[in-house]
């Protein structure tokens, strides 16, 4: 499980929307004048992500706007969500460019194969979210809601949470 602490910004039936603000260790790697990922989190260092997050077995009516809660994400569903983002489009689109390559020729025809099969790709992952939204294994979830920080201590509730 990996865990990151939030604040509430909306609140639905079932689920919670937690704004959390994105850390970076890019300041102290060797390769930050060399890698991708420092130069993006220059331009968004600081930038705020809205979730969904489920409430599990937590009711609704404990949860007000500006609460601090902390919230889990399951590690299955981090690295099955990156390779379904990243890798299943890129499949598509090489297997699309295959696909026409073999029945047409020149490069055109590879291009648009290579575009159909990346936009087919795209489709699927979109598919694959909408069937994955309310699936617990798959969501993050609600963990502990801390009282504010003005009485000077912390109260934990801790949902049940099974993998």
């Amino acid at each position: 499980m990996i865990t990151e602490a939030g604040r509430v910004v909306g609140i639905e039936d079932k689920a919670l929307w937690v704004e959390t603000i994105r850390r970076s260790t890019c300041g102290s790697c060797a390769a930050q004048k060399g890698c991708g990922q420092g130069l993006m989190n220059k331009f968004t260092d600081g930038r705020r992500n809205q979730l969904r997050v489920l409430l599990g077995s937590l009711s609704v009516d404990t949860f007000h706007l500006n609460d601090e809660v902390e919230i889990s994400i399951p590690e299955r569903a981090l690295i099955g969500g990156a390779m379904m983002v990243y890798l299943l489009p890129l499949i598509t689109m090489i297997a699309g460019m295959g696909l026409v390559s073999n029945y047409a020729s020149g490069d055109v025809a590879a291009a648009l194969g290579a575009l159909g099969g990346f936009l087919l790709g795209m489709a699927l992952v979109r598919l694959h979210a909408m069937y994955i939204q309310n699936k617990p294994a798959y969501q993050a979830t609600v963990v502990a809601k801390f009282t504010p920080a003005a009485t000077n201590s912390v109260a934990i509730t801790v949902s049940p949470h099974s993998e």
